[in-house]
């Protein structure tokens, strides 16, 4: 397959590295120099050029690529890329930062395939909302990091919560949610969870069970 990443920061070059690594053909997008010789040095394909500009995503093959990425921390940059990427018929993955407001999550919701908040998702995450992929399989952890999936029940106090409104110990964030044995996928920001739910969440080991009694007592 074949992808049009746009911004090679923390987000970006992460992406890069997962799809490059399974095989896929991955061109870079970006409009600072240093970022751009970076992805060349480290073996991509780049074009140095505004993410925002048709132009410039026609010369990077946005018209025969499959999906784009759009992870720049200028939402206006990565709404934009993504409307030429629909365009011209590819999947749009959007770059939203965490501290998102509602109205502006609604604003661009409808218009693109997926949303992604990089502090909660991270590069595995985009690399499969990029493939239309569910999240039971989970890639690119590091060593002091591990995934647990946890049901919620009865006693939880996450039900009747909003996604955007738990508070989980350390810098445990959910990634990736279900219901009645559905895969899971990214869940949207104003999620409610119900008993039954299942939560997969991206924690720091040490804390792991703190996370796991927080979110199900009964089964702790």
């Amino acid at each position: 397959m074949r992808f049009v990443i746009v911004g090679y920061g923390r987000v970006g070059s992460r992406t890069t590295r997962v799809l490059a690594e399974e095989g896929h053909d991955v061109i870079v997008v970006d409009n600072d120099s240093d970022r751009v010789d970076r992805a060349a040095e480290n073996g991509f394909e780049t074009l140095r050029g505004d993410g925002a500009d048709e132009a410039a995503l026609l010369e990077a093959g946005i018209d025969t690529a499959d999906a784009i990425g759009a992870f720049t921390p200028d939402l206006n940059v990565n709404f934009a890329a993504c409307m030429v990427g629909s365009h011209h018929g590819c999947r749009t993955v959007l770059r939203i930062d965490e501290d998102y407001r509602q109205d502006i999550y609604e604003k661009y919701a409808e218009d693109v395939d997926e949303i992604i908040y990089p502090e909660r998702l991270g590069a595995a995450g985009a690399k499969t909302a990029l493939l239309g992929g569910d999240f039971n399989v989970v890639a690119d952890l590091t060593a002091n990091l591990q995934l647990t999936v946890v049901e919620i029940t009865d006693d939880s106090p996450a039900v009747g919560k909003r996604i955007s409104e738990l508070e989980l110990p350390g810098n445990a964030r959910i990634y990736a949610h279900g219901h009645d044995l559905e895969p899971l996928t990214i869940p949207l920001p104003g999620t409610k969870l119900s008993v039954g739910d299942e939560v997969a969440i991206i924690t720091e080991t040490n804390v792991a069970d703190d996370v796991h009694t927080t979110l199900s007592p009964a089964s702790s």
